[in-house]
């Protein structure tokens, strides 16, 4: 399925609503990198959403060191950023308040 890719005015509204999101500096992805009290509160946060990502066929770029996990997100089929990755971000800002150090 194609999503429509976003302006660059219609990100800046998305980013505004939320918490330490920014766009990757080619325009094509948005990032942020999460800190979280400990490894295992890293991974669970990982883990949960490898889950949430593989029932919306959608899947970050991420990585995780220790207690730290940077994450992008973009929809690749649409060669930049759609609502799909706006939706993930948002379900991930939410599930991570409880998990912060």
């Amino acid at each position: 399925m194609n999503y429509p890719k976003l302006d660059r005015d219609a990100i800046d509204a998305e980013l505004a609503k939320l918490e330490g999101w920014s766009l990757r500096e080619d325009g094509l992805a948005i990032v942020k990198a999460f800190k979280f009290a400990n490894f295992a509160e890293a991974f669970g946060f990982m883990a949960q959403f490898a889950l949430v990502a593989e029932k919306l066929n959608h899947h970050p770029e991420w990585s995780n060191v220790y207690s730290r996990v940077k994450v992008c997100l973009t929809t690749h089929d649409s060669q930049g950023v759609t609502e799909r990755d706006f939706l993930l971000a948002t379900a991930m800002q939410k599930a991570a308040a409880g998990r912060h150090d």
